[in-house]
């Protein structure tokens, strides 16, 4: 079943990271314009994450899918968060 009050995307980050900042502003800006939730988790607060993502931060999923890392391109966030929610996709 769909948590719909979980957040659509997802940054994975950690601090200090030099391309978390404009990762970040494109999906503020993103999330704001479409009226999606998002939240930000730190690889530093979750080993699992770390272990899965500590080479590719930042990271962006949408509805628990891997969407990008390093960067963000803007409107191919704009068409995944278009498309409908995923009905059995992995929590993190």
């Amino acid at each position: 079943m769909i948590d719909s009050a979980a957040p659509r995307i997802v940054l994975i980050s950690k601090p200090g990271c030099h391309l978390c900042d404009p990762v970040r502003e494109v999906i503020s800006r993103v999330a704001r314009d479409l009226g999606v939730s998002w939240t930000e988790r730190s690889i530093l607060d979750d080993p699992e994450l770390d272990a899965a993502y500590s080479e590719q931060i930042p990271v962006t999923l949408v509805d628990g899918t891997q969407h990008d890392y390093w960067r963000i391109d803007e409107s191919r966030l704009r068409a995944a968060l278009a498309e409908p929610r995923a009905a059995d996709g992995p929590s993190v």
